[in-house]
């Protein structure tokens, strides 16, 4: 069972805050070594998010190989449980062709601070069990970004469940099945997005989460 979350992002202009697209993802904790932030399966998840943003039509055949295995409303791949879809190829087929007309954007650089208030959702919610952007204690993804520094620009969240690859946490949140808005896409490919916070891990009731914190740029507290 897999399961999206999407909210509304925030822009920072000056003596005021601006409301636009946004969403969350959330995953296990992760471990943060003070000169690597990211482990190995956050590093796949950097590593895709940025294949398709700087080469959307590489990413079009990805779609294309996962929409050959869709069943009606079924995700039937070989040795893989079936996974139930809300729209089955309907949103594949619009999210290729948005990526047809999309053009590349600058890769997203990982983010130390924005990795580390990740973690923390990810921690919380593979204690609790719970979904969503707002923590255990009330948090807000913003509340959490600020533990670590401070962000520039506008921030926003992905948070996405069930997924077992870094490959699969991508394709979820870009095809972005049930969710009518398309705001998991808008995030990964929102332009003024140029650095990322990733954690992953285990969740207690969808297995995997995953939480992905953008923002248009990240100073570190000291």
């Amino acid at each position: 069972m897999r399961r999206l979350e999407y909210r509304r992002a925030r822009r920072r202009a000056p003596m005021r805050m601006i409301a636009a697209a946004f969403i969350a993802v959330v995953c296990a904790p992760a471990s943060f070594a003070q000169d690597r932030p990211a482990s190995t399966m956050e590093e796949r998840i950097l590593e895709e998010l940025n294949l398709a943003r700087t080469r959307p039509g590489r990413y079009v055949e990805v779609l294309r190989d996962y929409r050959a295995f869709i069943r009606g409303d079924l995700l039937e791949r070989p040795g893989e449980i079936p996974v139930m879809l809300r729209e089955g190829v309907r949103a594949v087929d619009e999210a290729i062709a948005f990526l047809e007309r999309q053009k590349p954007l600058a890769p997203l650089s990982i983010s130390r601070g924005l990795s580390l208030a990740a973690a923390d959702h990810v921690r919380d919610q593979g204690k609790t069990g719970r979904t969503g952007h707002t923590g255990s204690d009330r948090s807000t993804m913003t509340a959490r970004a600020e533990r670590y520094g401070s962000w520039r620009k506008t921030i926003g969240e992905n948070i996405a469940y069930g997924a077992g690859s870094a490959r699969d946490v991508v394709i979820q949140l870009v095809v972005d099945d049930g969710v009518a808005s398309r705001g998991h896409r808008a995030n990964i490919f929102n332009p003024g997005f140029l650095v990322v916070g990733l954690a992953f891990g285990d969740h207690p009731e969808f297995r995997t989460i995953c939480v992905q914190d953008f923002a248009g740029g990240f100073d570190d507290g000291k």
